[in-house]
């Protein structure tokens, strides 16, 4: 029998950073358009106070605009564009980001590149990608790695955190060997969390618990929320399990509540 929600994983490296709880989780705003990313962050309300933009709303028009629009309402935002181009492009990209307020902004690429967007980064906080949660082993074989993803992430972790990048984007599976690693040093963001059994293309997943459990800072939600019938609810059944494990009688100290006027006492939310 499965164990309850929320008690299947011990928090072997639960996160100690100060960050407020309910902004742990990050909602992936894959939308067609900005009016409907706009429709979502109504509609979630003060459940969700930190949001990725991607590629399709940067294609589809209207992403500073959007970008703008979740700072006057109090949002966090995470550029989620991962650059990848000749170090003087990226770092020029980089620079277009500052004054804008994104709090996380991602790089693909490698260390010259990486070493470009750190030099134009500003105050936001630069994340390396590792390896892409949509390839497993065999498609990193395909591309011609001879190492595992475990060894793969690992390596761009350990030379993204020299060359000064403030985080790593990786699956939950590699979180808790980059922790035993490098410790607290750097950010850890998972995305792929799937609260329940997988059947897209994500192929490396953890839920929630685990992903918490292996040392993420941060979890990006994206389908499990936008996809479901009630996506408040959605978003507040996964808020409240991420309260459990930070406020749920862990023995760790709890991060400061958070500064933009909500809370999520308990389970109640």
């Amino acid at each position: 029998m499965p164990a309850p929600e929320g008690t299947a994983h011990r928090p072997t490296h639960l996160s100690k950073k100060p960050i407020a709880v309910d902004e742990r989780m990050i909602v992936a705003l894959d939308t067609p358009s900005a009016d409907d990313a706009r429709r979502l962050v109504d509609e979630l309300g003060d459940r969700v106070w930190f949001y990725k933009i991607g590629l399709e709303l940067f294609m589809a028009g209207g992403y500073w605009e959007l970008l703008a629009w979740l700072a006057s309402k109090g949002k966090k935002t995470f550029v989620d564009l991962k650059f990848f181009d000749v170090p003087n492009t990226v770092a020029a990209a980089v620079g277009q980001l500052r004054g804008r307020g994104a709090e996380f902004l991602t790089v693909h690429g490698n260390d010259e590149m990486l070493r470009a967007a750190c030099a134009e980064k500003g105050p936001t906080k630069i994340l390396a990608v590792t390896v892409l949660t949509s390839l497993d082993e065999a498609d990193l074989k395909a591309l011609g790695f001879q190492a595992s993803a475990a060894d793969v992430v690992l390596s761009r972790a350990e030379r993204a955190l020299d060359i000064g990048c403030d985080g790593v984007i990786s699956s939950g599976l590699e979180a808790a060997r980059l922790r035993e690693r490098l410790g607290d040093r750097l950010l850890i963001v998972v995305p792929g969390i799937r609260p329940v059994q997988n059947r897209d293309d994500h192929k490396r997943t953890v839920d929630v618990e685990e992903a918490f459990a292996n040392g993420a800072d941060y979890i990006v939600v994206g389908r499990p929320i936008t996809g479901a019938a009630d996506r408040r609810q959605a978003a507040m059944s996964i808020q409240a399990r991420i309260v459990n494990l930070f406020e749920g009688g862990t023995g760790l100290q709890c991060p400061p509540p958070a500064t933009n006027g909500t809370s999520f006492p308990g389970n109640s939310i």
